[in-house]
């Protein structure tokens, strides 16, 4: 049987505001990359870094869980107008919390 992955723990942030404009223009960068630059982007990219500033604040560490928010809060967003969705999201935010980590986002290992 596989063993599971270990949780991911992200180190406490030092200044979460900072973590969220960081984040904010990574993921619009991303987004527009990604497919087409669309206007909507840098809505998304603002409500996704707005969640997980929030949830750093409130003292969450675990990405599974940070993702699981963004997940939860994106479900309200509008995206009739974009290619995404809330799973794309907060997977995104997943992948680039990961990359500027240094963790291989394949298998979890560094």
């Amino acid at each position: 049987m596989a063993e599971p992955i270990p949780p991911i723990t992200l180190p406490p942030p030092e200044d979460p505001l900072q973590e969220g404009e960081w984040l904010q223009a990574t993921l619009h960068r991303w987004l527009d990359q990604e497919f087409i630059p669309e206007a909507v982007n840098g809505e998304i990219a603002a409500r996704a870094a707005q969640v997980f500033v929030r949830q750093r604040m409130e003292g969450e560490n675990d990405l599974g869980s940070l993702v699981v928010a963004i997940v939860m809060e994106m479900q309200g967003f509008d995206f009739s107008q974009s290619f995404y969705g809330e799973f794309a999201i907060a997977n995104a935010v997943s992948d680039l919390l990961l990359d500027s980590l240094g963790i291989d986002r394949c298998c979890g290992a560094g």
